[in-house]
Formats: C-alpha cells, sequence, structure tokens
C-alpha cells in the first residue's frame, strides 16, 4: 500500500511535464484520465484508513480533511477545464498548486510532514533578517539612483542606466547573487573608477554578510525545530 501510493503521489506531480504548457505535451485526455485514476487510489486509500480508524478520531484529523479538500478542489477544476475547453475558452489548471498537499498529508509521509513542520516554524523566525535585508537593498538601490540617475548613463545595449527606483532594486537583488556581475557595474566605472567602492561595498555587505547570515538564521533554527519536535507531532 505504500508503494503503490507513493507510486501515484510521483505520477500525480509528474502530470504537470506533460500538462499545457507543458515540456512534453500530452493530449488532454491522457493527462485527464491519469489524473482521474490517481485521485480515484488516493480516495481508496484515504476510505480504506477510513475503515481501520475509529469514527471520531478520523474525522478530528486535519490531515485526512486536506485530503478530501484537494482531491475535491482537483476534479472540480478538471471538470471546469474540461468544460471551457470544449467552448475554446483559455483557462489555467490552478488546482495543480494543492497536488504536493498529497505528498506531505498522507500517513506515509511522517518523515516529510516533520520537515515540513521544521520549516514552517522557521519562517517566522527568519523574518527579521529578511527584513534587515530588505531595508539594505532598498538603501542601497535609493543611494544608486542618487548616485547614478542624473548622469544621463547608459548600458551597453543603449538602455538608460539605474533612473528608475524599482528596476535599480532588481538589479541589485540580482547582484547579491552574483549572477549579473560585474556588467551591472560597467557604465558607473566608466564614467568613473571610484564607483567601483559602491558596488564592493554592497557585495561585502549584502552578499558575504547578510547571505551568510541568512544561512546561519535558517539552519540553527530549522536544526533547533527538528530536534524539539515531540514524536507524536508529525501523527
Amino acid at each position: 500500500m505504500r508503494t503503490a501510493t507513493y507510486l501515484f503521489i510521483f505520477l500525480n506531480l509528474s502530470l504537470a511535464l506533460f500538462e499545457e504548457p507543458a515540456v512534453y505535451p500530452l493530449p488532454f485526455l491522457a493527462t485527464s484520465v491519469l489524473e482521474v485514476l490517481c485521485l480515484l487510489v488516493f480516495l481508496g486509500r484515504l476510505t480504506h484508513f477510513a475503515k481501520v480508524t475509529l469514527h471520531n478520531v478520523f474525522w478530528k484529523d486535519t490531515k485526512n480533511i486536506c485530503i478530501m479538500v484537494a482531491i475535491l478542489l482537483s476534479l472540480t477544476d478538471l471538470a471546469v477545464y474540461g468544460v471551457l475547453r470544449l467552448y475554446d475558452v483559455k483557462s489555467i489548471r490552478w488546482s495543480r498548486i494543492v497536488r504536493p498537499i498529497f505528498l506531505i498529508n498522507f500517513a506515509e509521509s511522517r518523515q516529510i510532514r516533520r520537515a515540513f513542520r521544521s520549516i514552517r516554524n522557521t519562517l517566522p523566525e527568519i523574518t527579521y533578517v529578511f527584513l534587515l535585508f530588505m531595508f539594505s537593498l532598498l538603501m542601497f538601490s535609493l543611494m544608486a539612483l542618487k548616485l547614478f540617475g542624473e548622469r544621463n548613463l547608459q548600458t551597453a545595449e543603449g538602455l538608460p542606466y539605474f533612473r528608475n527606483y524599482l528596476e535599480i532594486v532588481f538589479d541589485l537583488y540580482v547582484l547579491v547573487t552574483t549572477a549579473n556581475s560585474p556588467d551591472i557595474m560597467m557604465p558607473a566605472f566608466d564614467f568613473s573608477s571610484w564607483y567601483s567602492l559602491f558596488f564592493i561595498t554592497f557585495v561585502i555587505i549584502n552578499t558575504y554578510i547578510f547571505m551568510s547570515l541568512f544561512l546561519a538564521v535558517v539552519y540553527n533554527n530549522y536544526k533547533k525545530h527538528l530536534k524539539v519536535m515531540p514524536e507524536g507531532a508529525c501523527d
């Protein structure tokens, strides 16, 4: 039963590769039949679990409720999408986002659920570091606008350089990953080599300090929640 459950969960999640827009498109009838088959297996697994569980215990378990709601939403979305497709109306399969619920909430997925709860409990505690990082990013973006916005600089493609605040925020956010380094600073560097100090300072503070701090906070809090979680918390 456990192997079959994981097999159909994997198949259900893999349908995203074959549904429109898809990497390897298959006919809608084929993907819809496979999805209905997976949902029937999940419903049968849930029914079997209900037969061997006390009635009041079964309905108090939020995992079972989540699975039933996910099945209902998936079937509803599939039916609506199929009807709209008959009338050549463009639509999106929004129920894809609920498919991971099956992976998390079945009884066999205790360890996955434990990791998910640890991540969920960690998120509030990393909010402060994230807010500090965003404050630093916004302040550096404002300084970049003041430093370069009035100098009529242009990028290598001939586009305006650092004249729109939101675009600056995005460009500097990408710079945190060093994906656009050193291209992002070359127009300013060509104007004056001293402007390189701005970007060097930005990278040191945000890439090397904040990202290291962010990683340390995430790791320590995740490990702490993983250790202190009671044995029965995953059931």
